[in-house]
């Protein structure tokens, strides 16, 4: 039986860490890549994926200057060459190269923040900062913003994405920030223009981050972003669609309309399920049929209430189909899904369960089935 994968061990890793003690060989000097790895390595089997990014920067920093502006400098004399500017999207970098985010925050947030966040800005450029700007913003709110106003309009597209990825109200697995979460929406309003999708993707999830909190103001921004027209039109779709994702899932009428979908079309729709009872391992199969005495675009989605531990049906979305309804002619559907019994995240419970069928964010039909232990 083969070993399950290891994210940890594929990011930290004798070969890895090898080329870490290298560069800062060779930018350091006196650095002892030796001791460096004698000392960190016998540690990582114990740690867990961030808690081995610390103890990297612990080895780093216990050869390095004591005092914070001599440490950048050597921190910025080992880094790698930039990733590569020609590329816009899926770069982010290695995670091994964390290090000079992680000792700007321990060394220089309080007395020497002009120079950590000058680290940070060589530093994105080889791996994302977004996790290491936000202490700054959460000490230094105005300075770090004023700072990331400039950045906006820098040339490197790692450098701009930092300015949308690091001020996310719920960026994962970051720290969270004090910022007001509309604070960056002037920001936004620059970056959705960008030409690079690595940046325009993170505009998206920020906008559907903060759609969680103020839908209307999500939806009048991408409208003013429409209107302007600095963005292509296919850009702006696609940013437009990821931002909006939530609220498509939710039937906001307001998002659906932005995206051309009616809430009031009049869509007449049959579901039909192909059985009423499933057992453990059957999937859940249906049919949908829908007409409309009109043409008219439709975005169409399925329900599943789950039934949970304590009884109550929690609902869960899930896509179906996009597509253009003609006047008079049926639209048919078949879908099979897979009902995981097994899954980390998710637990099934025998019982009466329900499924709905969603057009244009309305619930247009409804369907009963249980779930046989």
């Amino acid at each position: 039986m083969s070993e399950a994968f290891s994210l940890r061990d594929h990011l930290f890793n004798a070969a890895t860490l090898g080329q870490l003690a290298e560069e800062f060989a060779v930018g350091v000097p006196g650095f002892d890549a030796e001791r460096f790895l004698a000392t960190v390595l016998p540690q990582l089997p114990e740690l867990g994926l961030l808690h081995r990014l610390e103890a990297l920067a612990d080895g780093i920093e216990a050869q390095l200057a004591g005092d914070f502006p001599t440490m950048a400098d050597q921190l910025t004399a080992a880094m790698p060459p930039p990733l590569d500017p020609a590329l816009r999207d899926d770069d982010f970098g290695r995670f091994i190269h964390a290090v000079p985010g992680i000792l700007a925050v321990r060394h220089g947030l309080e007395d020497h923040r002009d120079r950590a966040l000058d680290l940070l800005y060589a530093a994105t450029q080889r791996f994302s900062m977004e996790f290491y700007i936000r202490p700054f913003l959460n000490r230094w709110p105005e300075e770090t913003m004023a700072q990331l106003a400039l950045w906006a309009e820098d040339d490197n597209y790692h450098v701009r994405r930092l300015v949308s990825e690091g001020t996310r109200a719920r960026l994962p697995w970051a720290r969270a920030i004090t910022l007001d979460p509309l604070a960056p929406l002037p920001l936004l309003d620059r970056l959705h223009a960008d030409p690079a999708r690595y940046v325009t993707r993170s505009v998206a999830n920020h906008m559907n981050d903060i759609a969680k909190l103020a839908p209307e103001v999500v939806i009048a921004r991408l409208a003013a972003w429409r209107a302007e027209a600095r963005q292509t039109p296919k850009e702006l779709t696609w940013i437009t669609r990821h931002a909006l994702r939530t609220l498509i899932k939710q039937g906001h009428p307001g998002a659906l309309e932005l995206l051309g979908y009616r809430a009031d079309a009049p869509v007449t729709a049959q579901l039909s399920l192909a059985a009423q009872r499933i057992a453990r391992g059957d999937p859940l199969e249906f049919d949908v049929s829908l007409t409309a005495p009109e043409d008219v675009p439709v975005l169409v989605d399925y329900v599943i209430s789950f039934r949970k531990a304590d009884g109550r049906l929690a609902p869960k979305v899930f896509k179906l189909k996009q597509a253009a309804l003609s006047a008079g002619a049926p639209l048919t559907l078949r879908k099979r899904h897979r009902l995981k019994w097994d899954a980390t995240t998710f637990r099934l419970f025998p019982g009466g369960q329900r499924l709905g069928l969603q057009v244009n964010g309305r619930l247009v039909a409804e369907a009963e089935f249980t779930l046989l232990d």
